[in-house]
């Protein structure tokens, strides 16, 4: 079950009163989830109890996604606010610096606030942000289409097509490499999110000049990517290693853009080790770096 939290930032326009939805349960060092652009943060269901018994897991919808409220209107949904608003809530949650990771945009926003010193550790699975101008194009527009589809499907087709393999495959091929092992509920669910999500449009413009070039240095920084992603191809792991030279760079077999419904118990790892203190993954680092 999720709740909510109120908190303030401030912004250009002053002090603004935000409310973010989440979830958070398990026990140990604080890890904090966040989903792709149109998902929520059931996205990250197959691995949370796997994850709860060594971390406190905390997984967010981010501002205009799942069921948390969109931004004000005259708050951009691009980068800078983003962090903005993700440190406030940290804060308001009495999160001092806590292991983030983060799918795709979660995954750019999670490097984004490692870089701003607002993280312990990073870990991004296939992060946005390390494309070239052809590949962005190429998957803005898989993204538009998708939103298109899901918005034109009546809900009762919807929920009859996630009841076959063949259906969900239709739905989720796209993000996931396995798709018949997401369970007919869950890919309802994540039809309608997307459908839904009030912020899609708006933070996919916000997106359109953004790469990711900084380092993140002083923590410890694991870039991990499917070798079936479809959407973000595994070479732009290779982008993201020369940007940030000492992160680790792991390939997730037959692991598709979403990867953690793919391959629970290997994403769980991965976020594990990402996720130990500096110390603990430095020693680790060479043993399970993997080419892609």
């Amino acid at each position: 079950m999720s709740t909510t939290v109120t908190f303030q930032v401030t912004t250009a326009s002053g002090p603004r009163s935000l409310t973010l939805a989440y979830a958070r349960t398990g026990r140990g060092a604080p890890l904090l989830l966040m989903h792709g652009i149109g998902h929520h943060r059931q996205a990250w269901d197959p691995v949370v109890d796997i994850l709860a018994t060594e971390r406190e897991v905390i997984a967010l919808d981010l501002p205009g996604f799942g069921v948390s409220p969109a931004l004000p209107e005259d708050l951009p949904h691009d980068l800078p606010t983003m962090s903005t608003v993700l440190a406030g809530f940290c804060e308001a949650l009495g999160l001092d610096r806590p292991h983030v990771a983060g799918n795709s945009l979660g995954g750019l926003l999670a490097l984004e606030l490692g870089r701003e010193g607002h993280a312990r550790s990073v870990t991004a699975l296939s992060p946005a942000g390390f494309w070239s101008e052809p590949e962005r194009r190429y998957a803005f527009g898989v993204l538009t289409g998708m939103r298109a589809t899901a918005r034109r499907l009546p809900l009762p087709l919807v929920e009859r097509m996630a009841r076959t393999t063949a259906g969900r495959a239709v739905l989720t091929s796209t993000i996931y490499a396995r798709p018949g092992r997401r369970s007919p509920e869950a890919v309802v669910a994540e039809t309608l999110a997307l459908a839904r999500a009030e912020r899609f449009a708006e933070t996919l413009r916000s997106g359109r000049e953004v790469r990711f070039t900084d380092d993140v240095p002083g923590i410890p920084v694991t870039v991990a990517w499917g070798s079936r992603d479809r959407l973000l191809i595994p070479r732009q792991g290779v982008r993201a290693k020369h940007a940030v030279p000492r992160a680790r760079l792991v390939k997730l077999p037959g692991c598709g853009h979403v990867p953690m419904n793919d391959d629970p118990a290997l994403v769980a790892r991965v976020l594990l080790d990402g996720s130990r203190d500096q110390e603990d993954s430095a020693l680790s680092t060479s043993a399970s770096t993997v080419a892609l």
